[in-house]
């Protein structure tokens, strides 16, 4: 006779649909499959595939930092080339083109402008009315304020002898309005015009004058010739 307790009958049965336990699961501990533990990635590769790897990302890094510095130097060579460019050249008026609309007194980012009056003397007929200097129609062929069609008196009128006179620009005054030269173009020789003058001008990259101009008379030039001058005698200074 067995010592083992009897089971009741019935209750060794496993209700319908119950999934019966394969051996070696719980219950029967001897038999349960070793369980593997999945390694570490860097554990998990050779040595030299490690190596291989570790080089891969330095050489990476190494090109990502040679194609920054290549960049970076194209990009100051850029600046440079423009800035390079922007000083070799400075702008001017092309005087056989400008109008005397008026704008280069007015949209100059300077408070006064750096456009002056220039008078060629070889080109100038030292007239006694002269037509850059007087009103359409003056009081009086003289000096006095009234007759003068510049807004600041920035022409100054000289007796030479009869019938010469001398017609001087005081830059100082000189607000580049080009009333005078638009006076000389109708009348007389085109002795008066219009020019940067460089001692005054900051060269931006884009001059305002140049950008309002409805002539479109300026131009950038060599720094070499920096003036456009008419005639013999002529002097931006």
């Amino acid at each position: 006779m067995s010592d083992e307790p009897s089971i009741p009958a019935g209750e060794n049965q496993r209700p319908t649909g119950e999934r019966r336990r394969p051996a070696g699961s719980v219950g029967h501990p001897a038999q349960h499959s070793p369980v593997i533990e999945p390694p570490l990635p860097s554990a998990s590769l050779p040595a030299a595939q490690f190596s291989r790897h570790a080089i891969s990302r330095r050489e990476l890094l190494k090109s990502g930092a040679r194609g920054a510095s290549l960049l970076g130097f194209g990009a100051a060579a850029g600046f440079l080339s423009g800035r390079e460019s922007k000083d070799a050249t400075r702008w001017q008026i092309d005087p056989n083109q400008c109008i005397q609309c008026g704008r280069c007194a007015t949209d100059c980012v300077l408070e006064v402008s750096a456009v002056k009056c220039v008078h060629s003397y070889g080109m100038c007929g030292y007239c006694k009315l002269c037509t850059g200097y007087f009103e359409p129609e003056p009081i009086n062929l003289d000096e006095g304020a009234e007759n003068q069609l510049c807004p600041t008196g920035a022409i100054k009128r000289e007796f030479i002898e009869d019938p010469y006179y001398e017609y001087s620009i005081n830059k100082e005054l000189c607000v580049g309005c080009g009333k005078c030269v638009k006076g000389c173009n109708m009348f007389g020789n085109g002795s008066l015009y219009l020019q940067v003058c460089h001692d005054r001008c900051i060269n931006c990259n884009i001059c305002s004058i140049a950008t309002a101009c409805p002539a479109q008379a300026f131009h950038q030039v060599p720094l070499t010739k920096p003036y456009l001058l008419r005639g013999k005698g002529a002097s931006a200074k």
